[in-house]
C-alpha cells in the first residue's frame, strides 16, 4: 500500500513539475511582448506580433497544425457547415462587370427572377461596373447576415431600362456533391467535393434516386477531394460496410483510442463499387478510401492519394481566433497509418505533390516503394496493402497527358478559355436553349464545328496568346470536349459537366471497365 501512495504522489509531482514548466514559458513569451511594446525604438502591431508568433510555434509540430484568426475562422466554417449567408448567386467579372452565372435555385435571388446572363451595375444605388471591381469586392458587397437587406440594379439585354431588385439576404447552401447521374445499364457516378455537414443528406439523397433508376454498381469520384469533417467520412463509408465493422481509430499520446464502428443498415452496403482517387484526395477521402480497401468491399482505381493522417483539434483562444491542432493520427482497419513522413521539415513536405512529377510516379509505379515495416493486409482477402504515404490504389491509372500542350496549359491557366465561353455565352444563350430544350438533347447533338472553335482561336489571340497550329493540334480534341463541358455547366449545372468531361477522363473509363468485368476480377476476393 505504501508503494503504490509513493508512486502516486510522484506521478503529482512530476504533472506539476510539467505544469510549472508550462506555466513558465508562456510567462517568458507574455513578458517578451509586453518588453517589446514598452521598450522597442517604434510603434508596434502587438495583434500581429503575437499571431506570428503562435504560427511560428505550430510550424515546428506538424505541417497541419495551424493557427487561424476571427476572418480566416469564419470563411474556413462555410464550407464545413454547408452554407453562407448572402444573395445566392454564383458569377464571374466579365468586362469589369459583375456578370450573373446562375442563380442558386432556391435561393434569395432566383425567387426574385434575377436569370443567368444578368449583369450588376449598381449596389445599394453605387456603381460597380468599370471600375476595377475584385472578387473579394463582390463577397463583402453581396454578402451577409440572414434578414438584411441589399439593393441591386441589374442590366438585362434586351430591357429598355435597368432592372431595381431588393433582395433579402439568405442561408446559401454549399453542396459537397458535384455530380451525380446514372452512366448506363445499372451503373451509377457521384463525385463528392468535400466532406461537410450536409454531405450524407446529399449522398443519400442522390443515391436513392439512382436507385430508383435502376443503379445497382456505383462510381464513386474523391479525386481532389482534400478532405473535411472526419465524422462526415465515417458517416459515408457506414453507407457502405455492414454493422459492427471497423471504419476508422484515432490514438494519440494524449488521446485514448477512439473506435468509429459501422452502423446497422447503410444505404449502399449491396452492389459493387469504385473509387477513384488521385494525389489530391487526402484525409476525410483517405478514410473512406482506406475503410473500402481494407474490408474488401470495393476496388479503388487512380493514383497514390495524399497522404494525410493527422486528426486536427479546434481550439478556441480568447479572441475567437483559434488554433487547430493535431491531436490524433487515424488508422486505416487493418491498422494502416496513412499519414506521409514529415520529418524533412515544411518545405520538404510542400514539394512531395511536385516531386512525384518529377520521379515519374504519375507515370508509372515503378518509382514507388513502401517499406516492409508498413505492410498490412486486408481483412477479407488478405491482400497486401500498405500505408505511410497514401492510399494506394488497386487499379493505378497514369496522368493523361496526350492531350497536353504549352498553349491549352495557359488558355486554361490565364483564364482565357472562361473568358471566351462566358462572352459567347453572354451574346448567344438564348439561342442555344431554344435549340436544345433538354440536357440529354444538348448532349447528344451538339458540337464545337469548326466554326465556333475558329472564334474560340481569335478570342484568345486577341486576349494576347498567339496561335499555335501545332499544340492545336495535340489538345484541339480536348479543347472542343472543355467548351462543351462549360457550356453545359453554365447552362444547367456542374453534374452535366462532369457527365460530359468524364467521356475523356481515363480513371472513370478504368472504373467502368471493372465495374463491367467484375466477375472475373479473379485476383480480388471480394464478398
Amino acid at each position: 500500500m505504501r508503494f503504490y501512495v509513493i508512486f502516486f504522489v510522484g506521478i503529482l509531482f512530476q504533472l506539476q513539475l510539467a505544469a510549472q514548466s508550462v506555466y513558465e514559458q508562456a510567462n517568458k513569451i507574455s513578458k517578451a511582448v509586453e518588453l517589446i511594446n514598452w521598450y522597442y525604438v517604434d510603434s508596434v502591431d502587438t495583434e500581429n506580433l503575437v499571431e506570428t508568433a503562435i504560427e511560428s510555434m505550430l510550424k515546428e509540430l506538424d505541417p497541419h497544425s495551424t493557427y487561424l484568426n476571427r476572418d480566416q475562422v469564419k470563411k474556413m466554417s462555410e464550407p464545413l457547415e454547408g452554407n453562407f449567408e448572402g444573395i445566392g448567386v454564383s458569377f464571374n467579372i466579365l468586362q469589369d462587370t459583375i456578370l450573373i452565372i446562375n442563380p442558386i435555385i432556391g435561393g434569395p435571388s432566383e425567387k426574385l427572377g434575377i436569370l443567368p446572363g444578368d449583369r450588376i451595375v449598381k449596389v445599394d444605388g453605387k456603381n460597380v461596373a468599370g471600375i476595377g471591381i475584385t472578387t473579394e469586392n463582390v463577397f463583402s458587397l453581396l454578402r451577409g447576415e440572414k434578414g438584411t437587406r441589399v439593393s441591386v440594379t441589374i442590366f438585362r439585354k434586351n430591357e429598355d431600362e435597368l432592372l431595381d431588385f431588393t433582395i433579402i439576404r439568405d442561408k446559401i447552401p454549399i453542396y459537397s456533391i458535384d455530380a451525380s447521374y446514372k452512366v448506363k445499364d445499372n451503373i451509377g457516378y457521384i463525385k463528392i467535393s468535400r466532406f461537410a455537414q450536409t454531405t450524407i443528406q446529399e449522398f443519400d439523397s442522390a443515391i436513392i434516386k439512382l436507385k430508383k433508376q435502376g443503379v445497382q454498381n456505383l462510381i464513386l469520384d474523391l479525386t481532389g477531394n482534400g478532405g473535411g469533417l472526419l465524422e462526415a467520412a465515417v458517416q459515408l463509408a457506414d453507407e457502405f460496410l455492414e454493422n459492427n465493422k471497423l471504419i476508422v481509430y484515432t490514438e494519440g499520446l494524449k488521446s485514448q483510442r477512439e473506435d468509429r464502428i459501422a452502423t446497422a443498415e447503410g444505404n449502399f452496403e449491396k452492389g459493387n463499387v469504385a473509387i477513384i482517387i488521385d494525389e489530391g484526395s487526402a484525409s476525410a477521402s483517405e478514410i473512406v478510401a482506406g475503410a473500402i480497401q481494407d474490408w474488401d468491399r470495393g476496388v479503388i482505381i487512380g493514383r497514390r492519394s495524399f497522404g494525410k493522417g493527422l486528426v486536427q483539434r479546434p481550439l478556441w483562444l480568447p479572441d475567437y481566433s483559434m488554433l487547430r491542432l493535431t491531436v490524433a493520427r487515424y488508422y486505416t482497419p487493418s491498422g494502416r497509418l496513412i499519414q506521409k513522413p514529415y520529418e524533412n521539415g515544411s518545405e520538404d513536405y510542400s514539394m512531395e505533390l511536385i516531386n512525384r512529377y518529377t520521379n515519374g510516379e504519375m507515370m508509372s509505379t515503378e518509382g514507388i516503394h513502401f517499406p516492409d515495416s508498413l505492410k498490412k493486409q486486408t481483412l477479407i482477402s488478405k491482400r497486401t496493402v500498405y500505408g505511410g504515404g497514401g492510399i494506394m490504389p488497386d487499379f493505378f491509372v497514369a496522368i493523361d497527358t496526350s492531350n497536353y500542350s504549352d498553349y491549352y496549359r495557359d488558355i486554361v491557366r490565364k483564364g482565357l478559355l472562361n473568358q471566351f465561353i462566358l462572352t459567347y455565352l453572354d451574346d448567344n444563350r438564348s439561342n442555344i436553349e431554344n435549340k436544345y430544350a433538354t440536357f440529354e438533347d444538348y448532349k447528344k447533338n451538339f458540337t464545337v464545328d469548326e466554326k465556333l472553335f475558329s472564334k474560340m482561336v481569335k478570342f484568345v489571340e486577341k486576349e494576347g496568346l498567339p496561335k499555335n497550329d501545332k499544340d492545336l493540334a495535340i489538345s484541339e480534341k480536348q479543347i472542343k470536349l472543355l467548351i462543351k463541358a462549360y457550356f453545359a455547366r453554365d447552362l444547367w449545372g456542374p453534374s452535366e459537366f462532369y457527365e460530359i468531361v468524364n467521356e475523356s477522363d481515363t480513371k472513370f473509363q478504368k472504373a467502368i471497365a471493372i465495374l463491367e468485368d467484375w466477375e472475373n476480377l479473379a485476383e480480388f476476393i471480394i464478398p
